[in-house]
């Protein structure tokens, strides 16, 4: 334009370096902003929502404010199959967009927070659906997460109950401890064994408010039913079950020994992420609150009385225990992951806890509690309601069907009741049961006195000692010596 101020047009577009129909059109355009270029003001195709936009669209949108494009797809779909053309979908989500841009409600605004080093911890409970086995039995649990949000430095550990205040007590100290310091605010959700969710004052429960007093946090919690409120763990819950996924798909076994190991898979996978924030962390950490000279109590105490069975009942799960306790009232202490027996201000046994199935109960049955009264009366072992969980392992169940097919009734039950004891009394039960599973398969089934023979001790033999009497007479000669002296 600036060579056609003082050329014709076709000199202008030569010195330009363009054709003579390109200098035209550039000549004739219209002026005005670029974006007003092209646009017309008429339709060049019938609009396809004509007919129902108006009666039908908008008073379902107005009416219902979350309806999507797709809802709405499927609707119209169905019954306005004579107005609708199902080919313009697209026009339909773009159509609803534009809608919502201006008539549609107001959304709902994520407001970026700062947070200042050691002031805020944020705890949750997050459910694995993972096929993780122990022992190939399945294991059903979740994850206590815990995070500081400044610095991002987590912990978690495994929870085979559900969220109880002992697995809250347990994480939140084991996590205090771990990082060294204690912030000066806790945020959960609405969790019954902090809250007890019935009025604003006076919320909390007692324990947890002696557990915050303990170690001199202030508790929090976000607006009931409102989860995206701790969006400071929601996702970074999210973020370590995926990379939980990962691990066990690269490890390719899914089963573990125990749940110890598997908590210790977990752990390393944590520590690893922590890696990563180390440097804020270190910064973070100055500025936590310093940890009481002790931890605070993490169990629930519950008394209990010992029936004839000699066995308690705690949460829905059946626990055996040793029969000198039967008649008693002991105190149960119960942690996350066992429970304690106190008597008389001692503590006289621990059990590994068995979370129950929801709704159904469980038996935690050890054979050695009352194998000595089984002794005494082993028939009683063919109808106890017990009798499927004394057997301690898949061996011994293999031998109760066999001796049981084999043998006469009486002979039978004395025969596993005189195993399981010998079992007990040798501390060597499944090298004991392979060895009778074994002798099964190749030339019998053993006797007793064989296993007791192959795997209690050998008493030392008394040596055998020859002792000569002396002769009466040899008092006379202490005498006689005796009087030559006097």
């Amino acid at each position: 334009m600036t060579f056609r101020k003082d050329n014709t047009q076709e000199v202008a577009a030569a010195k330009a370096g363009i054709s003579v129909r390109s200098a035209r059109r550039a000549e004739n355009k219209p002026s005005g902003p670029p974006s007003s270029h092209g646009t017309r003001p008429w339709r060049t195709r019938e609009d396809p929502l004509l007919a129902i936009w108006e009666p039908v669209v908008v008073p379902l949108l107005q009416r219902s404010p979350t309806l999507t494009a797709i809802g709405l797809f499927d609707h119209l779909c169905e019954h306005h199959t004579h107005q609708f053309d199902p080919r313009s979908r697209r026009t339909l989500e773009r159509r609803v967009q534009a809608w919502r841009q201006l008539h549609g409600p107001d959304q709902e605004v994520v407001f970026v927070q700062t947070h200042a080093m050691g002031e805020l911890g944020i705890a949750d409970f997050t459910v694995v659906d993972e096929p993780v086995t122990v022992r190939n039995t399945p294991l059903s649990h979740r994850l206590f997460h815990y995070r500081l949000v400044a610095s991002g430095w987590a912990y978690a550990q495994v929870v085979c109950g559900g969220e109880s205040f002992s697995a809250l007590s347990e994480g939140l100290q084991q996590a205090f401890w771990r990082s060294g310091g204690v912030p000066r605010t806790l945020r959960t959700d609405s969790l019954s064994a902090a809250y007890k969710n019935r009025t604003e004052q006076d919320d909390f429960t007692q324990r947890f408010e002696d557990l915050c007093k303990h170690y001199g946090i202030i508790a929090t919690r976000n607006n009931r039913g409102v989860a995206h409120e701790n969006g400071a763990i929601e996702s970074p819950n999210n973020h370590i079950k995926r990379q939980l996924k990962q691990a066990l798909l690269l490890r390719n076994n899914y089963d573990f020994d125990s749940v110890e190991c598997y908590n210790q898979f977990v752990g390393q996978l944590v520590t690893r992420r922590n890696r990563r924030v180390a440097s804020a962390f270190k910064d973070e950490q100055r500025q936590l609150q310093p940890l009481p000279a002790g931890r605070s109590v993490n169990y629930t105490e519950h008394t209990v009385r010992v029936t004839r069975s000699s066995t308690i009942e705690l949460k829905r799960v059946l626990y055996t225990v040793p029969s000198r306790l039967i008649g008693s009232r002991v105190n149960v202490r119960l942690f996350d992951t066992k429970l304690e027996i106190w008597c008389a201000q001692e503590c006289t046994l621990t059990l590994m806890r068995v979370h129950g199935v929801t709704r159904q109960r469980v038996r935690s049955v050890d054979y050695r509690h009352v194998i000595e009264g089984l002794v005494k009366k082993p028939r009683a072992f063919r109808y106890s309601q017990l009798r499927e969980d004394l057997l301690p392992s898949m061996d011994y169940q293999l031998i109760w069907a066999s001796v049981d097919r084999t043998l006469s009734a009486d002979a039978a039950c004395q025969y596993i009741v005189r195993l399981l004891h010998l079992a007990k009394k040798a501390d060597n039960e499944g090298a004991l049961g392979r060895y009778v599973l074994d002798a099964l398969a190749a030339t019998g089934l053993p006797s007793i006195a064989a296993c007791e023979e192959r795997f209690l001790p050998r008493r030392a033999s008394m040596p055998t000692l020859n002792v000569r009497q002396h002769a009466l007479s040899d008092y006379d000669l202490l005498n006689t010596v005796g009087g030559v002296h006097g």
